[in-house]
């Protein structure tokens, strides 16, 4: 353990306690897919919707997580967005919080540890919350945060010290109205990452409106007009200019609550998905600096009955092998959630029924969602975190003090484009029924298998670590380009194994609902033991592969230095 880390430890009273309980194996050894390890390892947070009665929309939307490295040491830290009180004073203002990942070692492997860092830090974001997008927005090699509120928003640049300083009025970055998901961007190929900022709808204290569902309940979104997103181009010298107009996004409306990006059409340039709540979902294609919503005549709009859908959450990957980037938006409880499938062309059909994922959805309402392989067998599973927004009835029969909360839900990819739900499988954390809103993926242990961060409105932040430890073998990749070194969101990643089409993923750090992800990239490789070949596509067209590449570890992959592809 380091000097810095020693000192820092010693002056927190009862963490030695802590790191006891949290340097052995969990209780109970594995019992599912997933373990919840919160109470050993952290972090511990508690997030606070500040309801008092009146029913305010933000309470129930919750907030979102963040797992990334703001500190460079290689493990994934930590950052979870508070909401607040809304309309009465607090006793003590609610915080977010950052937590630094200080593992322990426990028999030759880490295991993580969150220790709060938040004063040290030097953020400050008292805001009521909702969402965090991570980038590092000036290409200095450390990730920067830009947090979304129910009022103005804020930019933190990371300084490389352990530190961040607002930078909200000096970098342009403020948004006034209630923004929820954000995404960094490099949408018109400069090298600079821009930002999309996804707004909801305009609802204030006094245009707030009494709602009934049987009882006094929450709005939904239709009782307030929606207001338009805005996308923010990077200058470059850390100032961002208002591109809404100028790139073809215009004034256009919709609810958006769920933001990722890809290559939807296979041109080769990033687009923009935007899940909207009970409006048409909107799919922003590139055409080189500008864009055309294409959602409608590209069948992702809408489901397949042509209705518009609570879309909540959002995921995009490539599912079923076959190279191109499919969606899946989560929705209220009785819409179903619905997966997009893309024919390479940018052209989506509605696959809900076909692969299995119509039927187990109906009773929930998702939020957060990723694709992830869970298993470590090649396909990517499905993952969605859920929790109503109007009060189940179930429960307010039984008298439950705040009737919202659901079970989350895990698909396995059964292949043949068939998904099969093994929730029952995934261990007693997938049982406790909570108010799931954000969830980010990452391997928090850097075991080679993806773990889950989940924020839960008004409730406990869980982190479930995956016990598939040996099951398959696996390849992770930190992809990075430039001095100093960095992850290039966009940036397209095939691994190749003998005799199989190459597994594609792409460098991103968005999607799910209000969150962030990892940006590096895991592979499962199933039984396969053989070292495998890489190819990286960049987003300026640059390719490059490695070949003979070491299995069972991640591994970094910097620019220049693979070779031109044979």
């Amino acid at each position: 353990m380091s000097g810095r880390k020693s000192a820092f430890l010693a002056v927190i009273p009862g963490l030695f306690a802590f790191l006891a309980s949290c340097s052995g194996e969990l209780p109970g050894g594995p019992q599912g897919a997933f373990e919840d390890a919160t109470a050993e390892c952290g972090p511990e947070f508690v997030h606070d919707n500040g309801s008092g009665g009146e029913f305010y929309l933000p309470e129930i939307m919750g907030s979102g997580v963040a797992l990334f490295d703001f500190d460079g040491d290689g493990d994934l830290d930590a950052y979870l967005v508070q909401g607040g009180s809304i309309g009465r004073p607090a006793t003590e203002p609610a915080r977010d919080r950052l937590f630094r990942n200080d593992p322990v070692d426990s028999g030759g492997r880490a295991r993580p540890r969150f220790v709060d860092v938040t004063e040290q830090s030097g953020i400050v974001a008292a805001g009521y919350g909702m969402g965090v997008a991570t980038g590092d927005y000036d290409g200095d090699g450390h990730v920067d945060l830009y947090l979304t509120n129910f009022g103005s928003n804020q930019m933190w640049r990371n300084l490389g010290d352990g530190t961040f300083r607002d930078v909200t009025r000096a970098s342009g970055t403020d948004d006034p109205r209630w923004s929820v998901s954000a995404a960094f961007v490099d949408y018109d190929e400069d090298g600079h990452l821009d930002l999309y900022v996804g707004n909801y709808v305009d609802m204030t204290l006094d245009t707030n409106q009494p709602c009934f569902n049987v009882v006094r309940d929450y709005c939904s979104p239709t009782a307030y007009r929606p207001v338009p997103d805005r996308l923010l181009r990077n200058r470059g010298d850390g100032t961002f200019e208002d591109a809404t107009a100028s790139s073809g996004l215009g004034a256009t409306y919709g609810n958006g609550l769920g933001v990722v990006t890809g290559d939807f059409n296979g041109d080769s340039r990033i687009d923009i998905y935007v899940a909207n709540d009970g409006m048409p979902n909107q799919c922003w294609i590139n055409r080189g600096g500008r864009f055309e919503d294409t959602a409608l005549l590209a069948g992702c709009a809408v489901n397949e009955r042509g209705e518009s859908e609570a879309g909540m959450g959002i995921a995009a990957a490539d599912f079923d092998g076959d190279g191109d980037e499919d969606l899946f938006v989560t929705h209220l409880r009785n819409e179903t959630n619905t997966l997009y499938v893309n024919d390479g062309s940018g052209l989506f059909t509605d696959r809900t029924v076909q692969t299995g994922l119509s039927l187990g959805s109906h009773p929930h309402t998702g939020f957060g969602t990723a694709f992830l392989d869970y298993d470590g067998d090649g396909q990517l599973d499905l993952l969605a975190v859920n929790g109503a927004v109007t009060a189940v009835a179930a429960l307010v029969n039984r008298d439950d003090p705040y009737p919202y909360h659901e079970t989350n839900q895990l698909f396995r990819n059964a292949g043949g484009g068939r998904f099969e739900d093994v929730t029952s499988e995934a261990g007693e954390a997938f049982a406790r029924s909570e108010i799931s809103r954000g969830v980010a993926i990452g391997d928090v242990d850097n075991d080679g298998d993806p773990d889950l961060l989940i924020q839960n409105a008004n409730g406990r932040a869980r982190l479930l670590l995956n016990t598939q430890d040996g099951a398959h073998h696996w390849i992770g990749l930190r992809v990075v380009d430039g001095h100093p070194a960095r992850e290039v969101p966009g940036t397209r990643v095939a691994v190749h194994v003998a005799d199989e089409a190459p597994r594609w993923r792409r460098v991103r750090t968005d999607g799910s609902y209000a969150s962030a992800s990892d940006p590096r990239l895991l592979f499962g490789l199933g039984d396969s033991g053989s070292p495998v070949t890489v190819r990286v596509e960049w987003p300026d067209g640059g390719t490059e592969e490695w070949v003979e590449v070491e299995i069972d570890r991640w591994i970094t992959l910097r620019r220049g230095s693979g070779r031109a592809p044979s």
